[in-house]
């Protein structure tokens, strides 16, 4: 197991460093923020008040079943300006990024930039990701029933189906280093990967739930076909084939996209895309933290389960703890290289506004030889 990364540079803050705008107003964030025991139980308290009152279940099958259109209808509205400038993307995850020159390393690397979530959730709109689209039937069922025995049941359709699949004829399959983004949006990561990335080897796979979202990243001026492949997936439908065969990806990426899926399937799902790694290949991810302010913000009568909302716009998201992500990637069979929570200060100039988001950042990998 790797060694825990050294934590940045912690910038105390009080009740005096607060309430000293002339000081607090200098800066856009914090990074690596501590919570005192106060603000903690407070935001807990928060959470407990907006989910004392879960929607009817006839709603939140609504909200399953029309899962696709209301993820189309945000790429309609929002296309390729809801998600800019993810500096950050580079530093965290050089995994991405293995053969860059040093001239683009100095241009790409940069610390976590508030950029990213400036129209983001905290202001009242989301993230993009994936969700399920079922049938009510198969979401009142999966409700009852235990979480092991669907998944088991999903993962063996899924290997049957992917058993057919030609190891030797599928876009990329002449790639020396495979890399695949799922919940792709308009390819604001996907893209950067590209531009940035010099390997001749690289082919970049990404995927979304979202017919409109893939539309946007493969009209997009800088797609080039011969190093990537866009296309449409569910990733909760288990007779939805890959168009790689297992053990044949460097790279899975998850950006703010776990979160958007109904929590009885999120393991089904991560074990699913461990068996595309290579062994020694990762899944990266970055997602909500367990009291981010965009939990604090929902209202009485959004909460779908614990810590599990709806947006208003009709898209879902969940906030994780640590712990809760080290469990599905462990049982997938996947070994922990990084698992660290982002408590970052962000400041509003404008409207004067104190901002506290909460992302959980993880690294994993599968092992290079099969347990003993």
């Amino acid at each position: 197991m790797a060694a825990p990364r050294e934590a940045p540079e912690r910038r105390p803050f009080g009740r005096r460093f607060l309430t000293d705008p002339a000081r607090l107003f200098q800066h856009n964030a914090w990074d690596n923020v501590e919570w005192s025991e106060e603000q903690e139980a407070s935001a807990r308290s928060k959470v407990q008040e907006n989910s004392s009152q879960l929607l009817p279940q006839d709603k939140q099958e609504e909200y399953e079943v029309n899962a696709k259109r209301y993820w189309d209808d945000f790429y309609k509205i929002h296309e390729n300006g809801f998600f800019k400038d993810r500096h950050w993307l580079f530093t965290e995850f050089p995994e991405l990024a293995p053969n860059r020159s040093p001239s683009q390393n100095g241009d790409s690397a940069h610390k976590f930039s508030n950029k990213e979530v400036s129209n983001s959730e905290g202001l009242g709109s989301c993230e993009n990701g994936h969700c399920s689209l079922e049938t009510r039937a198969e979401n009142q069922l999966n409700m009852i029933k235990s979480t092991p025995k669907v998944c088991m049941e999903e993962l063996a359709a899924q290997k049957s189906s992917e058993l057919n699949q030609s190891d030797g004829d599928y876009p990329g399959s002449s790639a020396s280093y495979r890399i695949l983004e799922v919940g792709c949006g308009a390819g604001n990561t996907v893209f950067p990967i590209l531009q940035t990335n010099n390997d001749p080897g690289l082919f970049v796979y990404c995927c979304d739930f979202s017919t409109t979202a893939v539309d946007l990243v493969q009209n997009n001026a800088e797609y080039d076909s011969s190093r990537c492949f866009a296309f449409v997936h569910d990733l909760c439908n288990d007779q939805s084939p890959f168009p790689m065969p297992d053990q044949s990806l460097d790279v899975v990426i998850l950006i703010f996209v776990l979160s958007a899926i109904l929590p009885e399937k999120m393991q089904c799902i991560v074990s699913r895309l461990s068996r595309l790694l290579k062994p020694g290949g990762m899944i990266l991810l970055r997602d909500y933290g367990r009291y981010d302010l965009a939990q604090l913000r929902f209202k009485k009568g959004q909460c779908l389960s614990d810590n599990f909302y709806v947006r208003g716009d009709g898209t879902r998201v969940y906030f994780f703890t640590q712990d809760e992500l080290n469990d599905l990637f462990m049982t997938a069979g996947l070994e922990k290289i990084q698992n660290l929570v982002d408590r970052r200060l962000q400041v509003n100039r404008g409207k004067q506004m104190t901002m506290y988001r909460v992302w959980i950042q993880c690294k994993y990998r599968k092992p290079t030889a099969p347990p003993l």
